[in-house]
C-alpha cells in the first residue's frame, strides 16, 4: 500500500467550498535589519481577503516561484503567499553580506505575517524555508497553525552542506537560456523527475538578463550568499532537536527517499519526538521534492485541510 494512499486516508475531511481565484499579485514588504531597511518581494495567489493564509518559503538559492504549481492548487481555498527571501528573486540584496542568516530571515517573515493582517498562517518550507518555519513555530505564541517541513528536519547532515557549498554563488554567466537550463538541470538533479515544461519554468525564474556588452543571463540570487555559507564550513551535523521539540502545532515532514540532507532515521525520530510529525517519503527524489508532482501536491493539500 502506498504512502500516498495511507496519508490520503489519514487526512480525508470534507473539502471546504472553494473560493473564487483572483489573479497572481507581485508585492513587497519593507523590513529592517542590523544595517538598515530592505525590501522583501512576495507573490500572492488567491482571494486577497481570504483569512486562510499559507506561506510557502523556498530553499537556499531558490525563490518563491518554485511554488507556482502548489499555489495554483491551493489558491481556491487559501491566500497563498510565496516570498523571495532577501538576497533572492526580486528581493533586495543586502549591502552588509554578513547579515544574511536566520535571525534576519525570521525577522523578515514576522514582518510579512504582520503585513498580511492575520492571526495564524499555515507554513510550507523547503529546506532553508523549513528551518525558518521551525524557528518561528518553536516560539511562544507562534502564529503557525500547521507546519510542512519539506526535506529538512532537526538534524542536518554535514555531507549535504559540503555538497551544496562548492556551487552556491559560483554559477557561471550563461550566454543563452538553453545553457542556463542545462546548468540548472545538472545542479538540481536531486529534485527528481520533472517535465521539460517544469525545468523551463524553474529556469525562467532562476535567471535574469545581464546588461552590458557581453549580455547573457545570471542567477537571481546574490553571489555573496555563497561566501557567507562557506565562511563557517560544516564539519559535523547540525543539531536542532531542542528547537524541534518546542514545536506544538501539527507537523508534516516530507522526505525525498534519496535525500542526503534529511536522513531516514531522522524522519523516523521526527514522528516520535516533539510534535510527532506525520511523515511521507517520495521515491526517486533527493533533496528536495519540488512539490510540482500532483501526488506530492495532494499530500500537502490533504494535510492542510485536516481539521
Amino acid at each position: 500500500m502506498s504512502l500516498f494512499s495511507d496519508l490520503s486516508r489519514a487526512f480525508e475531511p470534507p473539502a471546504p467550498p472553494r473560493r473564487p481565484v483572483h489573479g497572481v499579485r507581485e508585492r513587497h514588504v519593507q523590513c529592517i535589519g542590523p544595517h538598515g531597511l530592505h525590501r522583501m518581494a512576495y507573490t500572492e495567489w488567491g482571494e486577497a481577503d481570504n483569512p486562510r493564509v499559507v506561506i510557502c518559503v523556498h530553499g537556499l538559492t531558490r525563490n518563491g516561484r518554485d511554488f507556482d504549481d502548489l499555489a495554483q492548487a491551493l489558491a481556491g481555498d487559501y491566500r497563498v503567499v510565496c516570498p523571495d527571501v532577501v538576497g533572492r528573486g526580486r528581493s533586495d540584496w543586502l549591502g552588509v553580506k554578513e547579515d544574511y542568516g536566520f535571525p534576519l530571515y525570521v525577522s523578515d517573515m514576522v514582518t510579512l505575517i504582520a503585513r498580511l493582517n492575520v492571526e495564524q498562517v499555515d507554513w510550507v518550507g523547503t529546506s532553508m524555508g523549513g528551518i525558518i518555519g521551525m524557528l518561528i513555530a518553536s516560539q511562544p505564541h507562534a502564529p503557525i497553525r500547521r507546519l510542512v517541513l519539506n526535506d529538512v528536519g532537526p538534524l542536518i547532515t554535514a555531507v549535504s552542506l559540503q555538497r551544496i557549498g562548492p556551487y552556491v554563488g559560483r554559477a557561471p554567466r550563461f550566454a543563452t537560456m538553453d545553457e542556463a537550463e542545462a546548468y540548472i538541470r545538472q545542479v538540481s538533479a536531486p529534485f527528481g523527475p520533472l517535465t521539460d515544461a517544469q525545468w523551463r519554468h524553474l529556469t525562467h525564474y532562476s535567471v535574469r538578463p545581464v546588461g552590458g556588452p557581453d549580455g547573457g543571463f545570471a542567477m537571481v540570487y546574490d553571489p555573496a550568499l555563497g561566501d557567507v555559507f562557506r565562511a563557517t564550513p560544516a564539519t559535523e551535523d547540525i543539531d536542532m532537536w531542542p528547537v524541534y521539540e518546542r514545536i506544538g502545532c501539527p507537523t508534516l515532514a516530507l522526505r525525498g527517499a534519496e535525500s542526503d540532507l534529511l536522513e531516514h532515521s531522522t524522519l523516523e525520530a521526527m514522528a516520535a519526538r516533539g510534535p510527532r510529525a506525520q511523515t511521507v517519503e517520495f521515491a526517486g527524489v533527493g533533496h528536495a521534492p519540488m512539490l510540482m508532482d500532483p501526488g506530492q501536491i495532494a499530500v500537502v493539500q490533504n494535510f492542510l485541510r485536516a481539521v
